[in-house]
């Protein structure tokens, strides 16, 4: 008895001893359909320390309110993976843990996503960090080209040359269309999408400090006419004017010339749609000049959280090679620009146009993203709406101008 009494004590002893301290267990937070590369990086997170990352999926749509509903109830998760727009929202009201210190140290801070890392700050303080990187690129089919006597492996440099090659395609006849686009039923669509044609020509649709809307510009005006030519030639299925995201991905049916898409659908073509021969190159800009949206998470850390070292570490694992391997294996960018190069060596070459991206991508900066660019119902999902598909361009450009400025003043 005595015995095992002293061997009882001495195993007591032993898990209080200071160099032994309990392993953690990060609670974290990511929207449904996080996908592989994510999940592949925890597995080897968790396969390598002491400390685990438990991963609660929730659903995208209900993400954002879920996670204010458990701030407010205090039971928030250690950390969460965000949709970047996001982000501005939550460090207003002070949700967020402040990084500032710790992220400026990382040696590598100057080489994560700019984009991300300009999301995450607020009022010059960093509440977060690039977990996921995406861009918007142009992607062409290769085969659809050849049939209509264009160059296969001339990636199309402005405007003028995509719809020209666009009525080519389309004069194939049947279903075959020379170009696509999710319309007026998915403005988160024609963000990702779209906006790259005025970035790349120097103007935007807000101001840099999101205040003020910017919609009504020579460029944008331009923007809208190239797309309502393609649409009055009929180089555009009718179903645009009202997919709301679900055919975002028409590229893949082989019957569509022409599309701008997110990086990520590279991935998706290679491994799931490997008969389609396409390029890809970044969008033009009205005036020729690229651009992209740079899209994709953050990671953020709940204000409070007593896993803050734990979450840090993790964050560090996800931003080394090793990390940074992983996550590229199953389809993401590289946060970092000073690895890329190494990172995507042996991959799919065209994953480098979606990395030469980040350099001229651009994110809204807005505390009220949803509200003005996101719902369904909102001002710049009408505006795409009404002035592709509509009569009125001038009373679209107006009344889009208006309401995107009542609900910046509103939340002033």
């Amino acid at each position: 008895m005595m015995k095992k009494l002293l061997a009882a004590t001495s195993l007591l002893a032993l898990s209080l001893s200071p160099g032994l301290a309990s392993a953690e267990t990060i609670n974290m937070w990511v929207r449904t359909g996080v996908g592989d590369a994510f999940k592949n990086v925890v597995a080897a997170y968790n396969a390598g320390h002491d400390d685990k990352v438990e991963l609660t999926e929730v659903p995208f749509s209900e993400l954002v309110q879920k996670y204010a509903t458990s701030i407010a109830g205090g039971q928030a998760p250690d950390a969460l993976s965000m949709d970047l727009i996001y982000t501005p929202a939550f460090a207003a009201a002070g949700q967020l843990e402040d990084l500032t210190d710790w992220a400026k140290s990382l040696p590598y801070f100057n080489a994560l996503s700019p984009s991300h890392v300009r999301l995450g700050t607020y009022e010059d303080k960093i509440y977060g960090l690039p977990l996921s990187v995406e861009t918007s690129v142009f992607a062409w089919n290769k085969d659809l080209y050849r049939k209509a006597g264009l160059d296969p492996e001339k990636a199309p440099a402005n405007w003028d040359e995509i719809t020209a090659n666009a009525e080519k395609i389309r004069a194939l006849g049947d279903d075959t269309y020379g170009f696509y686009f999710s319309g007026g039923g998915c403005g988160g669509c024609m963000i990702f999408t779209f906006t790259p044609l005025v970035w790349g020509a120097g103007a935007d649709i807000l101001s840099s400090d999101g205040k003020t809307a910017t919609l009504d510009t020579p460029e944008m005006r331009k923007a809208v006419d190239i797309y309502r030519n393609m649409v009055k030639k009929d180089l555009v299925p009718s179903g645009a004017a009202s997919d709301n995201g679900t055919n975002f991905l028409s590229f893949t049916n082989g019957k569509i010339g022409q599309q701008s898409l997110g990086a990520f659908a590279i991935g998706t073509l290679v491994t799931e749609h490997p008969t389609i021969d396409f390029g890809v190159t970044l969008i033009p800009g009205v005036n020729g000049q690229p651009s992209s949206f740079a899209g994709g998470d953050n990671v953020v850390v709940t204000k409070g959280t007593t896993k803050l070292e734990p979450v840090k570490t993790f964050i560090q694992f996800i931003y080394s090679e090793e990390g940074q391997k992983i996550m590229a294996k199953y389809g993401s960018l590289p946060t970092r620009g000073d690895i890329a190069d190494e990172v995507l060596k042996g991959l799919d070459p065209r994953m480098d146009v979606g990395m030469k991206a980040i350099a001229v991508a651009k994110t809204p900066y807005t505390l009220q993203f949803n509200d003005l660019l996101n719902s369904a119902n909102g001002p710049w999902a009408t505006f795409i709406n009404a002035s592709i598909f509509g009569d009125d361009v001038d009373g679209a450009f107006s009344s889009a101008q208006s309401e995107m400025q009542s609900i910046i003043d509103s939340g002033l």
